[in-house]
């Protein structure tokens, strides 16, 4: 652990801004400022951007735009390109409408240009780019009560005056990159995996034959889910590779055959969703007796091992009995784990460096059937610099570890993003500020505040998603679709009613707080014992903040009842419905 917690990264402004704001896959076209007033601005074209555009569509709401950094849909899926890209969890689950538009992804993994595609489909099919605005980087929010709307800046001079926004910037937007002291002095390339640039490395993202690197020194930075995907094509064609190691993860196999056309053509309506909720029961509530295991990767072999054993030993009588035999099952499966570096990895210096030490909830697990095996190359080499918590210096030539100068001619930066840094850091917009110039970012300075995870006091007609406060879902598409649906219903009703704002009363908001709280399950251990990283802030407990942000505890289908009584209601219960000048105050309990 570090004590300067996210402080430790540097950020991707001012030097290093190219970092975030260039796009190396497209070319910016020129184009006039836009003047205009719009219903509803949705900031992002990520996948909760994407399924909040369509949930507005199917609302029968029509003068609405994406607003997107990048130059086409797809958020993460559009910005990362670097080798050997893949979905690292179930792509059945987590690739959203399948059975709305048709399409079965070609495994079970897919690739990531694949998902872009499918990102892409589904904005042809809701008529998503209709009115979209790309390469367009918001740069302040800021409500005017003047005219009970949003005005919205940009990096394209736009003055854009929106009734409703939705924040769709992902957990994943902006990336960070490592405060290694020196790394301004290194004379070499320096290039983040999520900016991945094939003009030095060659190859493309179809084919990443990376040919350019065939007389080239290169260290990559981070162990993490990028670097296990890319550093097999490192070393294949890197003249040198050096992997900079922190924290070792931990890496299964991953067998990823093509889908079975046998299997497609056989599932029937509602399979989807039907999958993605045993996916939850899998990964995170846990496997009823007989309760199949439709996933069965390393994402569900916990709760899939222990429903086996107890069917046949007996099923635990007590919460503190379960909890002891899962922490036995968890170290078990780490174990396997463990031993699976010993049995591909040659040098036993090398594998012993690899092993991960941690409980399984502690960093995200990966998968791969080419990480450990780079390893054994002549042209790799692992360096551990988990006891000096990070890379001591960088030079003009390379870096020192231990007194070392190692030379090279590229740094990859597979640092990873600002996922729970502070959100000025984590969304990249200058300012966003709602009734009387209050900032959202002081506002939200010691803790989320909102009414169901996407409203807050002083911010009206502005909603959010992502991970905040609300119902926690193993599929995220799924998860940042419901958002988007109960965003849509309220926009929707507030536009039939000819409201002019909605807003949470501050008592709708406050009940709401107490009640995530009040029921929130228990994760300091985590924080105490899991080694450094975004799960846990990098060490830094200064903040109520987590990456999953506050969950309701008593989990995914109480959230979902809860909201959806509260919908079915139909009177906007704790909500400050403002017509005009005029506002009305609902009394109901939200």
């Amino acid at each position: 652990m570090r004590p300067e917690g996210q402080n430790q990264y540097i950020k991707a402004e001012a030097d290093f801004a190219a970092t975030y704001e260039d796009d190396p896959h497209m070319l910016v076209e020129a184009r006039d400022p836009l003047c205009e007033d719009l219903d509803v601005a949705v900031l992002g074209a990520g996948w909760s951007g994407i399924m909040a555009g369509v949930h507005l569509r199917n609302a029968g709401i029509s003068n609405f735009r994406l607003i997107e950094h990048a130059g086409d849909v797809g958020g993460v899926w559009y910005w990362n390109r670097y080798p050997g890209i893949q979905c690292d969890n179930d792509a059945y689950c987590y690739l959203p409408l399948l059975e709305e538009t048709g399409f079965v992804p070609a495994k079970k993994f897919s690739d990531g240009y694949e998902i872009q595609e499918h990102c892409q489909r589904v904005a042809r099919q809701y008529e998503l780019y209709e009115g979209a605005l790309f390469h367009t980087l918001v740069r302040s929010l800021k409500w005017d009560a003047s005219i009970d709307r949003w005005r919205i800046a940009t990096n394209r001079g736009d003055d854009i005056r929106a009734r409703f926004i939705v924040m769709c910037g992902g957990p994943l937007n902006k990336p960070k990159l490592p405060g290694i002291p020196g790394i301004r002095r290194f004379k070499g390339r320096i290039f983040h995996t999520a900016r991945w640039d094939y003009e030095y490395t060659g190859g493309e993202w179809r084919n990443p034959v990376l040919s350019k690197l065939a007389d080239k020194r290169v260290a990559i930075v981070g162990t993490g889910a990028t670097a296990i995907q890319a550093i097999p094509y490192l070393a294949k064609y890197a003249k040198q590779l050096y992997v900079i190691q922190r924290t070792p993860s931990s890496v299964d196999e991953r067998p990823n055959p093509p889908t079975d056309p046998n299997w497609a053509r056989s599932l029937k309506p509602g399979w989807q969703h039907e999958r993605q909720l045993n996916f939850h029961d899998a990964a995170v509530n846990g496997l009823q007796s007989g309760q199949p295991d439709m996933i069965c990767d390393i994402w569900t072999e916990i709760n899939r091992n222990l429903a086996a054993e107890f069917d046949v030993a007996g099923w635990p009588q007590s919460p503190a009995e379960f909890m002891k035999k899962r922490e036995a099952m968890d170290f078990r499966v780490m174990e396997r784990m463990r031993q699976r570096v010993a049995a591909i990895v040659e040098d036993e210096a090398t594998a012993e460096a690899l092993k991960q030490y941690f409980y399984f909830n502690c960093k995200r697990p990966l998968s791969s059937n080419h990480y450990y095996e780079a390893f054994n190359e002549p042209n790799v080499r692992l360096i551990d610099v988990s006891s000096t918590r990070g890379v001591e210096r960088m030079t003009e030539k390379g870096f020192l570890h231990e007194g070392v100068e190692y030379e090279i001619d590229c740094l990859v930066s597979a640092s990873g993003f600002e996922v729970t840094s502070d959100l000025e850091r984590r969304w990249g917009i200058q300012a966003i500020e709602g009734r009387d110039a209050l900032s959202l970012y002081k506002y939200w300075e010691d803790g989320f505040r909102t009414l169901h995870g996407v409203m807050a006091h002083n911010f009206p007609n502005q909603f959010f998603t992502g991970y905040i406060q609300g119902g926690f879902f193993a599929t995220t598409t799924h998860q940042f679709s419901r958002q988007g649906y109960h965003i849509a219903y309220i926009i929707k009703e507030a536009l039939d009613r000819g409201l002019t704002t909605v807003e949470p009363t501050l008592h709708a908001q406050n009940e709401w707080v107490e009640l995530i709280r009040s029921t929130a399950i228990d994760i300091s251990h985590l924080q105490r014992e899991c080694p450094p990283s975004y799960f846990n802030n990098d060490g830094d407990t200064s903040k109520n903040r987590w990456y999953l942000g506050e969950a309701y505890g008593p989990g995914w289908a109480a959230f979902e009842q809860l909201v959806t009584d509260w919908r079915d209601r139909g009177n906007l219960a704790g909500l400050e419905l403002g017509r005009g000048c005029a506002a009305q105050s609902e009394n109901e309990p939200a």
